[in-house]
């Protein structure tokens, strides 16, 4: 009697097993979908933002200058930026990336003009003094398994203070460096298509996007970067080089800054050791608002540029429009939070 009624639950089980399946409802189904492609809420916000201020200020901001003027705006940040993303992802967070910028950019200047060396060798010397503060950040944090907050936070105060120091608070003129170092001012070059302007600051910003975007998705080294991120100690186990990584993402993120100094030149037209003082507060901004979960290994690069563009977006659309600027901080700091709030929703999805 006891084996027939087992059977019988065995036979019935197939047909009463669905009715404890639980529906998914549409929320649901928008939670899973944002956590497969993080950049989708910057850029449903991007998009909202073009729109409404397109239908505010109508061919005044639709118009191909103003949307170039935005991506020219931005271009800095959106470089520095980059550099943000690479050491988010690994959950942590480099404050030195503005006093790295600018440091390298004054070492550019100073080393055409000071030391009578040519411009294209004093560009590589500031590459390479952007690369090695990286790599001390790296070496820190991996090695020596310091915080990446302390980290970054001395090394900012030390390189701003080494730039201070260095170049005597002296700006490099803009009509000086077109005359005897004309190539330090190449990313400022601009070039017309009808209305639009495009400078080679904006192409590099671009580039090295789609360019690291490809990386951390379609390559080894890229995987290890959000895998340390997501946990360190599983991808150690999985047989990761976490602090190969980590000295690798902060040198690259070095030498991106530098590259940010150079463009900064370009941009401004002079070499001025007081320029990009809130790089690293608007580079973690644009990264947050991209959507790059601060705990680290989750987040798209892309979303860091829908980020940046959603900032300028806001600048101008508010500057055109007439309001005060502290308008654009109050809507920036409400976005932040906004920001923060999904990623937090989002995270709930695997739980």
């Amino acid at each position: 009697m006891a084996s027939e009624t087992f059977e019988k639950a065995l036979d019935d089980a197939p047909e009463s097993l669905p009715a404890f399946k639980q529906k998914r409802s549409i929320l649901s189904y928008i939670q899973h979908w944002l956590h497969q492609t993080p950049a989708a809420v910057p850029l449903i916000v991007l998009i909202i933002s073009i729109g409404t201020f397109g239908l505010i200020l109508g061919q005044k901001f639709f118009s191909p200058f103003a949307l170039t003027l935005i991506l020219q705006q931005v271009a800095i940040v959106g470089i520095v930026g980059a550099a943000q993303s690479l050491v988010v992802l690994t959950a942590g967070i480099d404050l030195s990336v503005g006093a790295i910028m600018v440091l390298s950019s004054v070492v550019m200047g100073q080393f055409t003009f000071r030391y009578g060396l040519p411009a294209e060798l004093a560009v590589v010397c500031g590459l390479m003094v952007g690369s090695c503060c990286g790599f001390i950040n790296g070496w820190l944090v991996a090695i020596v398994r310091l915080p990446p907050f302390i980290v970054t936070l001395g090394m900012w105060q030390i390189v701003l203070a080494s730039n201070f120091l260095y170049s005597a608070n002296e700006t490099i003129r803009a009509q000086d460096i077109a005359e005897k170092a004309a190539i330090l001012q190449f990313f400022g070059e601009k070039h017309k298509i009808g209305g639009a302007v495009f400078t080679y600051a904006v192409i590099l910003m671009i580039l090295l996007t789609l360019v690291l975007a490809y990386v951390l998705k379609h390559t080894a080294w890229g995987r290890h970067v959000y895998a340390v991120g997501d946990d360190p100690e599983a991808a150690e186990l999985a047989g990761v080089r976490v602090k190969r990584t980590l000295i690798s993402v902060y040198t690259l993120a070095g030498f991106i800054c530098a590259l940010a100094g150079w463009a900064l030149i370009g941009r401004i037209g002079s070499v001025s050791p007081t320029a990009g003082q809130f790089a690293n507060i608007e580079s973690i901004t644009a990264v947050v608002i991209g959507g790059i979960s601060l705990f680290g290994g989750r987040g798209s690069i892309l979303g860091m540029l829908f980020g940046a563009l959603i900032v300028g977006v806001f600048s101008l659309g508010l500057r055109l429009v007439g309001t005060d600027p502290q308008w654009t901080y109050l809507l920036i700091g409400v976005l932040i939070i906004f920001a923060v709030a999904i990623d937090q929703w989002i995270r709930k999805v695997a739980v």
